[in-house]
């Protein structure tokens, strides 16, 4: 039988509605030593393993990709801050354009950037709409692009943001309210993007309760990224 693609078991899950977990280890914020313990205490649910930050000195990434994958049978997914971030030992990786904010760097400056390291990989490259959603303080994420995130009342331009991301290619959207989210995004925008787009939603940031996963899952989201939650814990 045929192996599926990464991106093939998004499509997958969302058919047949079943429920993706991922867990993000930010590099910056993870010791090596303890990859095995943390990678143990995971929970039973978790599908895919997230590995990324907004600031990661060059090289952690790959150290951290490389250590994880001793301990664990997830696929492991770069969820880069920006290209620097990139590792061949990595089985994919969301490339990000970040269309809530207007700074071209990190709408097409960074993939630009990319380019000549993802030539020399065998990654599996997943276009991805990423949309910073307002979590109640300044994320990491906004600081380092110099962008504002879309206010969540603003469920319009949100879900238009969204659906334009698909338009121009997008296999996956991401809302994400930002690491150390005082509140998650809110399940009646994630109902609404949902509604809109025929692509697989993720949604991240905030999320630290069974409550709020389930809120997430039972208003559309076909993944929920945790981090800080386990990063605390």
């Amino acid at each position: 039988m045929e192996t599926l693609s990464i991106y093939q078991t998004f499509e997958e899950a969302k058919l047949l509605n079943n429920q993706l977990l991922a867990i993000l280890i930010d590099p910056d914020k993870f010791e090596l030593s303890e990859a095995a313990d943390f990678l143990d205490r995971i929970p039973p649910e978790t599908t895919h393993i997230f590995v990324g930050g907004s600031s990661v000195a060059e090289g952690k990434t790959d150290a951290l990709i490389r250590r994880i994958k001793l301990y664990s049978a997830h696929p492991v997914i770069i969820f880069p801050g920006d290209f620097t971030q990139i590792s061949n030992a990595a089985d994919a990786l969301l490339f990000l354009s970040l269309l809530s904010g207007r700074n071209p760097e990190y709408l097409i400056g960074q993939q630009v950037k990319s380019v000549e390291r993802l030539k020399h990989t065998e990654l599996e490259v997943i276009p991805t709409s990423y949309i910073l959603i307002d979590g109640g303080n300044e994320s990491a994420v906004a600081r380092v692009t110099e962008t504002k995130p879309i206010p969540q009342e603003e469920i319009e331009t949100i879900v238009n943001t969204a659906k334009a991301g698909e338009l121009l290619g997008a296999k996956l959207v991401y809302l994400e309210a930002g690491s150390g989210a005082e509140y998650p995004v809110n399940p009646d925008i994630i109902s609404e993007v949902q509604n809109e787009i025929s692509i697989p939603l993720i949604v991240g940031g905030g999320i630290r309760s069974l409550e709020q996963l389930k809120a997430a899952y039972n208003a559309g989201a076909d993944m929920v990224v945790m981090g800080t939650a386990f990063e605390t814990s």
